[in-house]
């Protein structure tokens, strides 16, 4: 053991704010580490870190659908039936179409978004903006399922009952989308 400087740096107590897991009292004994507060201890930066890389998946999971969907629709208007169709139809076409290319850039969006604002120290914000531009992208892809559902199943059946499917389909999504995740956020969130 050197005497000069208290033991070698693997003998030494670490200091409060060096090392990154430096533990210090925060006047209430709880040991929390210093500059994290948010119960997972991270810093800001890292928290940043994290939930880009969950939002990432997210983006994934949603851009696969949609640009699959918007494939399929922009192929309809090289079919001979298209041409048969009557206008109604046509313009719900065309609003499925434009509703599609919409939730395709918002979900496009945050990559861009990331790869421009990249290295200026912006990240929480570029998340939460990122965050912003895929809810609207999903929001923009409800939209457009429901009125390519609507257009398809107009077109095959001509029925009456139509509307009354497309609207139950519709409290599906909203259901799986937004109503269960809110339930669970209200009932099992972290209230402390």
């Amino acid at each position: 053991m050197n005497e000069r400087d208290g033991g070698t740096p693997e003998e030494q107590p670490r200091e409060a704010g060096r090392g990154g897991n430096a533990e210090v009292e925060d006047g209430g004994g709880t040991g929390a580490r210093t500059g994290r507060h948010d119960g997972r201890g991270e810093t800001e930066e890292e928290r940043a870190d994290r939930r880009w890389q969950e939002l990432l998946q997210e983006i994934r999971v949603a851009q696969t659908g949609v640009q699959i969907l918007l494939g399929f629709l922009l192929t309809v208007v090289f079919t001979p039936l298209f041409h048969d169709l009557e206008q109604t139809d046509k313009t719900i076409y065309l609003v499925t179409v434009v509703l599609g290319s919409l939730a395709t850039g918002a979900l496009i969006g945050p990559v861009s978004f990331h790869r421009i604002v990249s290295g200026r120290r912006v990240k929480p914000q570029a998340v939460a903006w990122a965050s912003r531009l895929t809810f609207t992208g999903i929001l923009l892809l409800l939209a457009t399922l429901t009125a390519a559902l609507f257009l398809i199943l107009r077109v095959a059946t001509h029925d009456p009952y139509v509307p009354w499917l497309v609207s139950g389909v519709l409290a599906w999504y909203l259901s799986c989308w937004f109503a269960l995740p809110l339930w669970v956020r209200t009932h099992y969130a972290d209230r402390s």
